[in-house]
């Protein structure tokens, strides 16, 4: 195939036959008769030549002058005649996808994102005073002192009784899902029972059902015959075993995978999930190393919530402590009855009439809530209590017995448990 390169005339041999190169070449890569050279040309010219490319190698068919620069061939151009249409005063660049992502933070004082501008519409000074800006915020945001000396602030999100941030960026990471037990499990099957399988895999027996009936429905619609579903669903349910184990065994891998970064929820429902599939030889083991792993999980965040509490306890902070009690680590966590026995005692000796009215309430709000409220034991009420104060310990009296009998009262029934307000009948009743 025939092509177009530069090339540079070497050497003449004789007056037949000229040495040629390519252009920022070293070595010369053939032969061109001296007919095809042009006049005027010598060793070092540049000239636009003409290959051909085979087995044998690089043939050049013609030379012709190089093209200088700024020659414009007038008759390939389409002149273009009418009134032409002034443009816009402003012109608007949009910022790029990258662009748009990397100021999509960066929001004002009202939570309107910053739009992309141009640039002629912005005085003089104004984009490096605001990264000057922008870098000097960054620095005291992330813990470098700021230019004026001040000290500096560190970002933290509130603290929740369970001793984990609720702001924090900490989260545990997305598990990315696998597929590699149910690929294995759907090429043994036959090509009858693949389609059944996938269905399966999709939604369970429900999906094939459904699937039977959109597939009659088109027969229907086509004048075809309809298939019969007892022999599918019969089918279904033999297969169905094999596609939940295949399932359960590719949740199991990537939890035993993850370690540490598989949500203990996540764990807990896999382990529990162990139980309502047929297991084989490797997923017993999977199943017997995932709840190995769960109790060795569930223990040390029992022992720190202990701990949690028995340090508070030990440095005189009742309200940390008791507040510690409210948010165990997993449901089924229970104090022991040395801890809760001393919980109790400590509670109770902390509201006395000596204590403040705003620290013995907010011990009382801590106290309703917690694990060990039916035996704190209250030694007195705050001197020169307000009704406020006492209106507030009449109502926890159902949940703390001996606070009735304290102020002299019959002691109310327990409440029952607290359900959650629909928000629509809150804001009805806020309304009227």
């Amino acid at each position: 195939m025939a092509h177009r390169i530069e090339v540079e005339l070497t050497s003449q041999t004789g007056d037949s036959t000229w040495t040629w190169r390519a252009v920022g070449a070293k070595q010369p890569r053939g032969t061109v008769e001296a007919v095809l050279v042009p006049e005027g040309a010598g060793v070092g010219t540049v000239l636009r030549a003409e290959v051909e490319t085979s087995l044998d190698g690089t043939t050049v068919t013609a030379l012709l002058p190089p093209k200088a620069k700024g020659d414009v061939r007038t008759d390939q151009r389409i002149e273009v005649l009418g009134t032409p249409q002034r443009g816009p005063d402003v012109n608007v660049v949009l910022a790029s996808a990258s662009k748009r992502r990397r100021d999509k933070g960066s929001e004002g004082p009202r939570g309107e994102a910053r739009r992309p501008a141009d640039r002629r519409t912005r005085p003089e000074g104004a984009d490096r005073g605001q990264r000057r800006d922008t870098r000097s915020r960054a620095r005291t945001e992330s813990g470098a002192p700021a230019a004026d000396g001040t000290p500096e602030r560190k970002r933290t999100g509130p603290t929740r009784p369970g001793g984990r941030e609720s702001g924090g960026r900490d989260h545990p990471r997305r598990l990315t899902p696998s597929s590699t037990f149910r690929n294995a499990a759907l090429a043994t099957l036959k090509p009858e029972e693949l389609p059944v399988a996938e269905q399966l895999l999709r939604g369970g027996i429900p999906a094939v059902r459904q699937a039977i009936e959109e597939q009659n429905a088109r027969a229907r619609a086509d004048h075809a015959p309809e298939v019969t579903p007892g022999p599918l669903l019969a089918m279904a349910e033999s297969l169905l075993p094999l596609v939940n184990l295949a399932t359960w065994k590719d949740r199991a891998s990537v939890a035993r995978t993850g370690g540490k970064d598989v949500p203990l929820r996540e764990l807990r429902s896999i382990v529990a999930s162990s139980s309502t599939v047929s297991l084989d030889e490797e997923g017993t083991e999977m199943a017997g190393a995932l709840r190995t792993s769960l109790d060795q999980r569930v223990t040390a965040l029992r022992d720190r919530w202990v701990e949690r509490i028995t340090s508070a306890l030990d440095d005189g902070r009742v309200t940390d402590a008791v507040r510690a009690s409210i948010r165990p680590p997993e449901p089924a966590a229970r104090l022991s009855s040395e801890l809760a026995v001393r919980l109790a005692d400590a509670a109770g000796q902390a509201m006395t009439s000596d204590t403040s009215p705003e620290d013995w309430l907010a011990l009382l709000a801590v106290v309703v809530e917690s694990p060990v409220r039916r035996t704190v034991k209250p030694h007195g009420i705050p001197s020169g209590a307000d009704e406020a104060l006492l209106a507030e310990a009449r109502k926890a009296s159902g949940y703390v017995p001996e606070l009735a009998r304290l102020m002299g009262i019959p002691i109310p029934p327990p409440p029952g448990p607290r359900r959650p307000v629909p928000a629509r009948s809150a804001q009805g009743r806020r309304a009227s």
